[in-house]
């Protein structure tokens, strides 16, 4: 009996690639592959026994697995993640698939490069790993608006991940039981670890009481998949949120604290897991391989190349929106990233005045200038006044960032930018010009480096663009970057964005750099947006390890 409802477990078997792949068919195609074969093979089938156990191919089944999301890792670093996942003694991978990751607009997909989830599934057959499929269309994982996409929002009526008040446990319980009597001991989701938010301690679980937890359920017969085995890294804008009492957005690095660090190094906690399935099972022979080598490629200075209001026409080339009133991201049909919202003082200030915004509209930091000069920052849990002086007709601007869409719970609905007006001693703005910003694209067809710098008077703070270069000694390693006297902001090497930097909120000091996004023999462009203020004399530090990852570069053979 094969069933077809999510998640899947999928035998490892070839199937045909398509060209294109809408989420459905993709979802048709892998329930397919389980039971797709050529030639005569012996039967493939997956049961439920519902004395203990599962059944594969007619035997009784239990899986040990660990989650890898392949949208946290870039393609080459696939093969390595998942070879060390299989030598830890592993017979399943579980995986997410993010709908928003796929399909960015209504009727545009995307399954080319890293997101390539079938060449991703190829890979895991080749090396004799089973998956687990969660292929959503929600799918939390701390990721993005839990991967649903944001044109959703495009409707701003509309209700996600609506329930009914008015159901009975009782019965829904008893309706379960009354096709599920009895079943096999499955954890789903085993925490190996925590994700870390911005602000907050960094997690960290003892590598004994996480072994321990595995044995006991082990030795109940359980199946069991560890979340995380590998966290991986929330590249670009893909971080998703918490929202209980408050805001809280995830961290760029997803290491977790999980048995592979976020480079896909193995760490005491691997040796610890590995060491408790020895018990049960036999571990594939040979060592496991080590931790990929990392260098510190040291001080990379930077300079000046404009302050963001200086490059509106390259980083906003169809120009503004007109508005009475400001719009949100939604509105204007931007998904991630930032939007510049552009208006006058209407009258005289020559007495400080209150620039202010009602609770919650600021969503999630705005970034205040008045004639170009930063005056200051508005938070969603935090300061939402600033005390500004001026002339009638000066320019006010207000750099709106989204800093990741809520991942589950309640406020998944969660619109960015801003979302009410702001007023100065309670009196509305009015007349705005709106900025849809599109950086990425900029820094991908490689601006700045491609463009001259433009001249700017302005000193170091509020929002602007720093650029550099660098070059790796013959090879490409993959490297940890520390931002030494920075404010916030984001990163992008050679056009790849690494994702946000924080330093002074903490804990996250570094951002992990891949090898594989470096280039060897020629010059690796830097380009820094920072949106608070950069040191006196800027420069970033590339180091050999991260700053509160706990990363081991251990190799042993197998148990015998």
């Amino acid at each position: 009996m094969v069933t077809s409802t999510s998640p899947f477990i999928l035998c490892p078997g070839p199937a045909r690639r398509p060209e294109r792949m809408e989420l459905p068919a993709l979802t048709l195609l892998l329930a397919a592959a389980l039971l797709h074969t050529q030639g005569s093979p012996p039967a493939r089938s997956f049961e439920l026994d519902y004395e203990n156990c599962f059944r594969k191919d007619g035997a009784p089944f239990r899986y040990i697995s660990g989650s890898i999301h392949y949208a946290r890792v870039p393609r080459p670093g696939w093969r390595n993640r998942l070879l060390k996942m299989y030598m830890s003694g592993l017979s399943a991978v579980q995986v997410y698939v993010p709908w928003n990751y796929h399909e960015p607009l209504p009727g545009v997909y995307d399954f080319s490069g890293d997101r390539d989830v079938e060449a991703f599934l190829d890979l895991t057959a080749e090396l004799g790993l089973l998956v687990i499929l969660r292929p959503g269309p929600y799918i939390c994982a701390e990721w993005e608006m839990g991967g649903l996409p944001a044109w959703l929002l495009w409707k701003p009526d509309i209700v996600l991940r609506s329930s009914d008040p008015g159901s009975n446990m009782t019965e829904a319980f008893g309706a379960q039981r009354w096709v599920e009597p009895k079943g096999p001991l499955v954890n789903s989701e085993y925490y190996t670890g925590w994700l870390d938010y911005w602000g907050e301690a960094h997690a960290s679980t003892s590598s004994a009481r996480v072994a321990q937890g595995l044995e006991d359920m082990l030795q109940l017969g359980a199946s069991i998949n560890m979340y995380m085995f590998h966290g991986g890294t929330n590249f670009a804008y893909w971080n998703g949120a918490d929202f209980k009492d408050q805001y809280k957005p995830v961290t760029t690095s997803y290491d977790y604290d999980a048995p592979l660090s976020e480079a896909g190094d193995p760490t005491e906690k691997l040796f610890a897991i590995r060491t408790v399935i020895s018990k049960f099972q036999p571990l594939p022979v040979g060592p496991m391989p080590p931790a990929t080598p990392k260098y510190a490629y040291g001080w990379v200075a930077l300079r000046k190349y404009a302050d963001l209001l200086d490059v509106l026409d390259v980083l906003c080339p169809s120009g503004p929106i007109q508005s009475q009133f400001p719009l949100t991201f939604e509105a204007i049909k931007q998904a991630h990233g930032f939007v510049l919202y552009h208006t006058q003082l209407p009258r005289d200030l020559l007495d400080p005045a209150t620039l202010g915004a009602s609770p919650h509209s600021i969503c999630d930091r705005g970034y205040v200038m008045l004639q170009k000069e930063y005056q200051g920052t508005l938070e969603r849990e935090g300061q939402t006044t600033l005390r500004v002086m001026g002339r009638e007709g000066d320019a006010l601007d207000v750099l709106l960032e989204n800093m990741g869409r809520i991942s589950f719970g309640a406020n998944v609905s969660d619109f960015k930018g801003l979302l009410g007006n702001l007023s100065l001693d309670s009196s509305p703005l009015r007349n705005w010009l709106i900025y849809s910003l599109d950086i990425d694209s900029a820094v991908q067809q490689g601006w700045p480096h491609a463009a001259l710098p433009k001249p700017s008077s302005r000193g170091r703070a509020g929002p602007a663009f720093y650029s550099g270069t660098f070059e790796t000694p013959g090879i490409t390693c993959d490297t940890f970057v520390k931002f030494p006297g920075w404010g916030k902001g984001q990163l992008w090497i050679n056009g790849f964005n690494l994702g946000r930097y924080w330093p002074h909120r903490g804990p996250q000091q570094t951002l992990f750099v891949p090898g594989s996004v470096l280039y060897a023999g020629r010059p690796n462009n830097i380009t820094v947006l920072e949106l608070e203020g950069a040191p006196p004399t800027p420069s970033l530090l590339f180091l050999d390890q991260p700053l509160f990852n706990r990363t081991l570069s251990h190799s042993t053979v197998a148990p015998k």
